[in-house]
């Protein structure tokens, strides 16, 4: 319990007053906070006790001078506007609190200028990047490998750089999955609702959902583009593709993407799944909301943000650590969107 000592009365308690009750020095103290460090088992019971004692909390920012670590990791996105965004953010910062770690935010969406957004991360001394986005610019890839910065990107795909560590789901297994689960439900004049053009994932997505077509002789009757992955851009994508006569269902690459579709189906009169099948990806939570009971082609989110926030972590002991990429297999979730094969 804290005792009545006059320096726990302070506003701010220093490291010199729990050396001074402790009885030892300056750099014992920090050699008691500092993770690894080596203090006599006495010398640490000691600096304990004074520091229950005196209420202290070891400065961070301080010890980032002794330790040339800061404990901070950026986590960059560029996909706000995307509800799915906000559950992976909340996974990162609670796996990243859960190892001591704190995260800096970085929002590269629209016209955001990557060096300044390198800039700032350079100023914060970040021990490492994380991106969580299928596709961010070349240019803040380029500017933190520049700046020596470890990074590791979440949900993208390796692109020749060899100090990029990629962590995400195999999208090429999940697009494939997807075509192989329409046609098992009866489906054979499909159509494609992807994200941006260039996004790593929708054309991964795209890629093997032609393959799984193409192994039975079929392929995608129609194929359109959103400019981002928002629930209105997904709408309005669905009433281009409803000009294509015949289609029977629509695999959306992302599920607010599909979302968007089946409210479009909703304004257009056609029921989902009695005229048109709908099958999303991802499996958000709002994918099994009664609303919408979406079935969908599932990442495992989780694991692979747990994997993104380990490989951060072994790349600040080691920056040197060889890249290999990890991909993790996708798994149909059927709902209420697709009719009974």
């Amino acid at each position: 319990m804290p005792t009545d000592h006059p320096a726990a009365k302070s506003k701010r308690v220093t490291a010199k007053q729990v050396a001074d009750l402790a009885g030892v020095s300056i750099s014992a103290v920090s050699r008691v906070f500092t993770e690894g460090a080596s203090a006599s088992k006495g010398t640490r019971r000691d600096v304990m006790k004074a520091a229950e004692a005196l209420g202290y909390q070891p400065n961070i920012m301080a010890r980032s001078l002794m330790t040339g670590r800061t404990e901070l990791i950026g986590l960059v996105s560029n996909n706000f506007d995307n509800p799915a965004f906000m559950e992976i953010f909340d996974l990162f910062t609670r796996k990243l609190q859960e190892n001591g770690l704190r995260p800096l935010m970085a929002n590269l969406s629209g016209n955001s200028d990557a060096a300044k957004a390198v800039a700032m991360l350079r100023q914060y001394n970040v021990d490492a990047v994380i991106i969580a986005s299928s596709t961010v610019s070349e240019e803040f890839i380029d500017g933190c490998l520049a700046a020596g910065i470890p990074l590791v990107h979440a949900f993208g795909k390796p692109v020749g750089k060899a100090n990029i560590h990629v962590v995400g789901a195999d999208n090429v297994q999940g697009g494939r999955l997807a075509a192989e689960t329409l046609l098992t439900a009866g489906y054979t004049r499909l159509g494609f609702l992807g994200g941006p053009r260039g996004a790593s994932s929708t054309i991964a997505r795209l890629k093997g959902f032609r393959a799984g077509l193409k192994a039975k002789g079929l392929a995608p009757g129609a194929e359109v583009f959103a400019s981002s992955y928002a629930h209105e851009d997904g709408r309005r994508m669905m009433f281009t593709l409803l000009e294509h006569q015949g289609l029977e269902a629509v695999f959306c690459g992302d599920d607010i993407l599909a979302i968007g579709a089946m409210d479009a189906c909703k304004e257009a009169g056609k029921s989902v799944p009695g005229d048109i099948g709908i099958l999303g990806f991802n499996d958000i939570a709002m994918a099994s909301w009664a609303a919408y009971d979406l079935s969908t082609i599932r990442q495992p989110i989780a694991e692979i943000i747990v994997s993104a926030v380990a490989q951060a972590i072994k790349l600040v002991e080691n920056p040197r650590l060889q890249a290999r990429p990890r991909r993790f297999a996708c798994e149909a979730v059927l709902r209420g969107t697709l009719r009974k094969a």
